[in-house]
């Protein structure tokens, strides 16, 4: 996930002091994958998704495109 993550069109935008976000939501999302996640731990992902343009609504507020070239 953490490849993944830095390989995204969104990574683009980030710099160094993305690495603790993009760690903190590695680390929820494994605890919910792995069904040992508390409530805050979900609720704190979805939160850094956001944050971090991995969500719809979060690249919205970001004001982030996307544009797939053809």
């Amino acid at each position: 996930m953490w490849r993944n993550l830095w390989k995204s069109p969104q990574a683009n935008e980030w710099d160094d002091s993305f690495i603790p976000a993009v760690a903190a939501y590695v680390c929820h999302a494994r605890a919910i994958y792995e069904g040992g996640a508390s409530a805050w731990q979900a609720q704190e992902m979805r939160h850094l998704g956001g944050q971090l343009g991995l969500t719809p609504a979060g690249m919205l507020s970001l004001g982030w495109v996307i544009r797939h070239e053809q």
